[in-house]
């Protein structure tokens, strides 16, 4: 099935947590491959995760891989 063998949605359909630093105060986050930001504990500050282009933008098959409430967040992220 294609969906099932998407390379450009693996990262979205089984994410994973990364680690990163605070833009603003450099305290170490959480943040997971499918999260386009998070809030840092210790500050408050929204950290942003680069969104380069992904296949959810163009894909027929979008909403059916990832699933229809994960795009709608992704794809607003992506226009930010």
């Amino acid at each position: 099935m294609l969906k099932e063998s998407c390379p450009g949605s693996v990262e979205i359909r089984t994410p994973k947590p990364e680690d990163i630093r605070c833009q603003k105060c450099g305290e170490k986050l959480e943040i997971w491959t499918d999260e386009p930001d998070t809030t840092c504990r210790k500050c408050g500050h929204v950290n942003a995760r680069p969104v380069g282009t992904s296949c959810i933008e163009w894909c027929a098959y979008a909403k059916e891989c990832v699933g229809a409430d994960k795009l709608e967040r992704l794809k607003k992220a992506i226009k930010k």
